[in-house]
């Protein structure tokens, strides 16, 4: 398996926090990016990517990730595999619940997207992150359900790990 780049926006360190616990679980092959100092020539160097960020407002995507975002095709991502980490309330903000990872998952549609999870233990009322029945990515509460975040941190790498190239 080739080296995984893991971009991460966070502005309250949360998503950042998940992101070096993902990056340990991977052991060595992993590199961590503050979305909000990468390059775009950073990112164009994997062709293994976790995209992470959490949601803001009202299911708004975290601003740097908005910035970075605009500097994007989604053929930049013809070739690649991406994985997704979503980040969200899901009892202040049960009706957004981590739509800002659905951003990130769309533009990235060229890819060969990975790592979608099942819903079950978590009790939102809705959110952009479902697509087909299946959740886009790993999604963690760290407000009401961070107990919970490590055991799903090392199930959803485990699930992940052998399908990078």
């Amino acid at each position: 398996m080739q080296k995984v780049g893991i971009f991460y926006g966070s502005d309250s360190s949360n998503t950042q926090g998940i992101c070096q616990k993902v990056a340990k679980e991977l052991g060595g092959d992993a590199q961590l990016f503050d979305i909000a100092k990468a390059s775009k020539e950073e990112f164009m160097g994997f062709s293994n990517l976790i995209l992470a960020t959490p949601t803001y407002g009202l299911g708004d995507l975290q601003d740097d990730w908005d910035s970075f975002l605009e500097t994007l095709s989604e053929e930049d991502f013809a070739g690649k595999v991406v994985a997704f980490i979503g980040v969200g309330d899901q009892d202040t903000y049960s009706d957004t619940f981590c739509n800002g990872v659905s951003y990130l998952y769309h533009k990235a549609a060229k890819a060969k997207r990975i790592g979608q999870t099942a819903n079950e233990g978590y009790y939102f009322d809705s959110t952009e992150a479902l697509v087909d029945g299946k959740l886009v990515g790993l999604l963690l509460d760290e407000d009401n359900q961070s107990e919970l975040s490590d055991e799903r941190i090392a199930k959803w790498v485990a699930q992940i790990k052998g399908e990078f190239v």
